[in-house]
C-alpha cells in the first residue's frame, strides 16, 4: 500500500508477562493482516495480484479471494458516493487504494480483544492518518484526534472525539494525486475532507470522494447511517454534516 501504519495499544494497568505475551500475539496477527494486504493490493509492487490484474495478466476470478471481496465493497462505495469514488476509473485500471488502506487497518484492529477488557482499554490503528479505533483512553473518555489544517500542516483545524474511525483526504501533502472519475483528470475541489463512521474502508472511500466532489458531496454523507463529514475549502471555509464529532 506504500504507506506507514502504526498500532497503539493502551492498557488499563501494568501487564503481567503472560498478558504481554497475549498482546504481542495480537500485534503480530495485526501486522500479518497488514503485510498480506500490501502483498495483494499494493500498486507499487509489480508482482502483486492487483498489479497483475491491472495489466490484464490475471482475471478477478484468478486473483486471491480478498480481491473479489474488496471489489464488491468498492462497488458499494461507488454507489454510496454517487460515483465520485470509482476505482475502475483510475489511470491504469482498477485501483482500490482509496478503499483498501482503511479496509486493511479495520481488519488489523479486529485482531485485538474488544476493549475494555481486563487489560486493553483502547487500540488505535493509524494508516497514514486514516484511523480505526476501539475503546478509548479509559474512564469513559474517547480518543481525541486532531485534523490537520491543510493551509498550515503544523496546525490543527480541529479535534474530534473518536468512537469509531476517521479518514482524511486531500492534496496538501501528496500533491495532485486525487482523480475525478468523471474526467479521468486530477481534481480536488476541497483542500481536505474528513469522514467519521463505523467502517474505515467506507470512510476512506467517502473522504476521497468528498475531496474530489467538494461541497456538493456533503449531501451524499448525511443519509448514510453513522457517518459524518467535515470539508475544508481551498479558501479556508469549513462545512460539516450534522453529528460531526467535534471535541
Amino acid at each position: 500500500m506504500g504507506t506507514v501504519v502504526t498500532i497503539d495499544v493502551y492498557t488499563a494497568r501494568e501487564v503481567t508477562g503472560a498478558e504481554l505475551g497475549v498482546l504481542r500475539d495480537q500485534v503480530a496477527r495485526a501486522r500479518a493482516v497488514l503485510h498480506r494486504a500490501d502483498e495483494v493490493f499494493s500498486t507499487w509492487r509489480q508482482d502483486s495480484p492487483v498489479s497483475c490484474l491491472r495489466r490484464g495478466e490475471i482475471s478477478l476470478a484468478q486473483a486471491p479471494p480478498e480481491v473479489a471481496e474488496v471489489a464488491r465493497r468498492c462497488a458499494a462505495a461507488r454507489e454510496a458516493s454517487g460515483g465520485w469514488f470509482d476505482p475502475w476509473a483510475m489511470p491504469g485500471g482498477f485501483d482500490p487504494t482509496g478503499y483498501v488502506k482503511g479496509w486493511a487497518a479495520q481488519n488489523a484492529l479486529a485482531e485485538f480483544s474488544e476493549p475494555p477488557d481486563a487489560v486493553i482499554r483502547g487500540v488505535l490503528v493509524n494508516a497514514a492518518g486514516d484511523i480505526a479505533s476501539s475503546g478509548g483512553m479509559g474512564h469513559g473518555q474517547p480518543f481525541r484526534i486532531g485534523i490537520v489544517d491543510p493551509a498550515a500542516p503544523r496546525r490543527l483545524a480541529g479535534v474530534v472525539e473518536l468512537t469509531g474511525t476517521i479518514a482524511t483526504s486531500g492534496s496538501y501533502e501528496r500533491g495532485s494525486h486525487l482523480i475525478d472519475p468523471h474526467t479521468g483528470r486530477p481534481a480536488a475541489r476541497a483542500a481536505s475532507a474528513s469522514v467519521t463512521g463505523p467502517d474505515l474502508g467506507l470512510a476512506d472511500a467517502l473522504a476521497t470522494a468528498l475531496a474530489v466532489a467538494g461541497e456538493p458531496g456533503l449531501a451524499l454523507i448525511g443519509p448514510l447511517t453513522g457517518y459524518a463529514a467535515l470539508l475544508i475549502g481551498h479558501d479556508g471555509s469549513r462545512r460539516w454534516t450534522e453529528g460531526f464529532p467535534f471535541a
